[in-house]
């Protein structure tokens, strides 16, 4: 057994560790339920944020050799006191177990390379006290330094009750357990007959944070919190600390190197997907997706950092070239949009307007243990630059090239953008639905403005629903927004979709803050619509007529005149205008040279054929007139570029040029996101043209996008 006073040598070399600059992070995790991915692999990053798998993403440890079922999942890794790692992994076969298991495998290490192994089966080790045990799940580690001991805490499940999380310590050479599990975290009184799984705990300023799955309220991660480590555990809230709204699974926090930030990331296991949330005090996290490679698809694993040492070590015996440039650090890069392609060996990036292409540095992230040469600033405005990746003594050229791409005009996940230029301001400013939520699950909404449609400054949050809205707080989607002046003051109105309802708020400035109504303004089906949502408003002042009007719709097309307060409908104006069936959403009106047109979406937004297309009218309310060939803008296979739909268009004032603003998948990892992608999307901006007749000419959607 290992003592606080007892002063090894192995705890003197763990302290030279601690007091050392780790280099990088090791994430340890398995891929699946089907035969064959229940088993531990391993990934490196520099950052904490671009992670690349090790041996070519297969298994680091054979499953069938360290476990009694033939599966181990949930790998769960800490560096101990005594210069040692401690592994603890569930055992546990779906494929022919579903989800009943008896024991947990423990492991140890003095190198992540080599492991020796023990199994535990709970209802034989400790017969009389949990023999009717059917589910021992996610155990992990954690050095009790009043106890002098590690600790290890799981749950487990007896007979019909819910699952509990327990405790136990450790026996000296981490091969079993030398006491009886004990119930660790006791949930409220109304939520102790609901299942509590995967239990975390991490120390900050002398508390422990525990977090884990509850199945009661809204069932996700919840936090609790002691100042002991074995009891006391009071739950801070019912409400779940992730920022999900589908079901997840398997947290794990990890402290960055040289921050005061924190990583909480878990398993959104229903959708196969994994989230990352930063937080700077362990209460309140925000999604940092967009932050985050991964040339892998985990389930459940954990993170902690390593030495160049270990990394070094991890690299010898697992490395390859497959994702040896991981990302980049400059900030001129859109680091989304980078494309690496290892077969081919290329890398695109793609940099913003103003990047001084003929001296430029890439500032590759590279998987630790990787080298790359030349370093520093390198011609690009010529074409592609060739850099020597080094990797345990071999050597592969890459072709680097470096473009300007305006396109997305905003970094992040952003959809469904509306535009407007300012007269009072002499700006542009953009109104787009946040996305890079599951299923749309965003609450609030964000503006940007710009002088030259090209170079977007972040304004901020203008509405939160959770914050500025009583009858809606979910599913903030697709706005739109009007300057209107009345005399010589100037209003602001922005109507938004909310819980498929759409509201309208007003603010004295474009930037808001923009303030509720207090209710709905459409919040039913016009007469005789069965189908589809109430949602995409689009606002459009006549400037033959002056008069206003609302339009919205899902799978159909409505339209209604605006009382001059822009905040009600003049009653019995609502019409019904759906051009065809290839309607589905997301109208857009505008007017030139006499003619008022009409543009909408087409599929689904999560199809690559998601499009535009679009008719025209001598009057705002109709009829529609739909032209042969009315496609205005489709994806562009040869580009990646996918999914480009919900769009606005704006005209430079005082001149005939006029832009169609749009969202499209991800580039170049939308198709690859699968459905996911329909809410993973990016803004962008492209010229638009005319024939001499007025229609539309087809836009080809672009990467480099519009000039400033």
């Amino acid at each position: 057994m290992v003592s606080l006073s007892a002063c090894s040598e192995r705890e003197v070399q763990a302290d030279k560790i601690e007091s050392s600059a780790f280099s990088g992070y090791l994430f340890a995790y398995f891929i699946g339920n089907d035969p064959g991915e229940e088993q531990v692999h391993y990934a490196l990053s520099s950052d904490g944020f671009n992670y690349r798998a090790l041996n070519n993403n297969q298994p680091i440890i054979r499953s069938e050799q360290i476990s009694s079922t033939g599966g181990v999942r949930d790998p769960h890794i800490l560096r101990g006191q005594d210069g040692r790692f401690y592994m603890a992994l569930t055992d546990l076969y779906v494929p022919e177990m579903e989800y009943n298991n008896t024991a947990m495998v423990m492991l140890s290490s003095d190198d992540l390379i080599n492991w020796q192994h023990s199994i535990i089966d709970i209802p034989q080790t400790f017969p009389e006290q949990f023999s009717d045990v059917n589910r021992v799940w996610a155990p992990q580690t954690i050095y009790d330094e009043k106890a002098g001991k590690y600790m290890l805490y799981f749950s487990m499940k007896q007979g019909d009750g819910p699952d509990i999380i327990y405790y136990a310590y450790a026996n000296a050479d981490f091969t079993g357990l030398e006491s009886t599990p004990k119930q660790l975290y006791f949930p409220p009184d109304y939520a102790n007959s609901k299942a509590s799984i995967d239990g975390d705990i991490i120390k900050k300023d002398g508390k422990f944070y525990l977090y884990h799955k509850a199945e009661d309220g809204s069932p996700g991660v919840k936090l609790a919190v002691s100042d002991q480590l074995t009891k006391g555990y009071k739950l801070v809230s019912s409400e779940r600390v992730d920022r999900e709204v589908n079901a997840v699974e398997g947290s794990a926090t990890f402290k960055l190197i040289d921050s005061g930030d924190y990583i909480l990331m878990y398993d959104v296991y229903k959708k196969g997907e994994y989230q990352f949330t930063k937080s700077s005090d362990l209460l309140n996290f925000e999604i940092i997706d967009q932050d985050i490679t991964m040339n892998f698809h985990p389930r459940h694993g954990s993170v902690i950092p390593v030495t160049q040492s270990e990394i070094d070590a991890l690299m010898a015996k697992w490395g390859s070239f497959e994702g040896a440039i991981a990302s980049s650090a400059s900030e001129q890069v859109k680091k989304m949009n980078i494309v690496i392609n290892d077969e081919n060996q290329t890398v695109f990036l793609p940099v913003k307007q103003g990047t001084n292409l003929n001296a430029f540095d890439p500032e590759f992230i590279l998987t630790p243990g990787v080298t790359v040469t030349p370093d520093g600033k390198q011609d690009f405005s010529k074409g592609a630059v060739s850099y020597q990746v080094s990797l345990n003594n071999q050597t592969k050229r890459y072709k680097v090239s470096a473009q300007i791409n305006n396109n997305p005009v905003v970094e992040g996940y952003y959809a469904d953008p509306e535009i407007i230029f300012s007269e009072r301001d002499q700006k542009y400013y953009l109104y787009p639905t946040s996305d890079g939520f599951t299923d749309w699950s965003g609450t609030h909404f964000e503006t940007f403005s710009s002088s030259d449609l090209v170079n977007w400054q972040h304004e901020g949050v203008i509405l939160d629903l959770k914050k500025d809205v009583d009858w809606a707080n979910r599913n903030a989607w697709a706005p739109t927004a009007i300057e209107h002046k009345v005399g010589e003051e100037y209003r602001y109105f922005y109507y938004f979709t909310a819980a498929q309802k759409i509201g309208v708020a007003v603010a004295d400035d474009p930037q808001g803050p923009f303030v509720d109504i207090g209710q709905p303004l459409i919040d039913a089906k016009p007469l005789g619509e069965t189908d589809g949502q109430e949602i995409d408003p689009d606002v459009f002042t006549d400037p033959v007529s002056g008069k206003s009007y609302l339009y919205w719709g899902n799978m159909y097309l409505a339209v209604a005149e605006l009382n001059p307060d822009m905040t009600s409908l003049v009653e019995g104006s609502v019409k019904i205008l759906t051009p065809d069936t290839s309607f589905r959403e997301g109208v857009e009106v505008f007017y030139r040279n006499g003619l008022y047109y009409f543009m909408w979406s087409e599929n689904d937004t999560r199809h690559p054929d998601y499009r535009v297309r679009y008719a025209t009218s001598d009057s705002p309310t109709g009829p529609l007139n739909i032209p042969e060939n009315n496609l205005v803008i489709a994806k562009d296979e040869a580009s990646q570029i996918y999914a480009t739909g919900h769009n606005s268009v704006i005209n430079k004032p005082g001149t005939d040029e006029w832009y169609i603003v749009y969202h499209r998948f991800n580039r170049p990892h939308g198709l690859s996101m699968g459905r996911a992608a329909g809410f993973h999307r990016e803004v962008c901006i492209d010229k638009i043209e005319f024939h001499p007749d007025g229609s539309i000419a087809r836009v080809k959607p672009t990467l480099s996008g519009i000039k400033p």
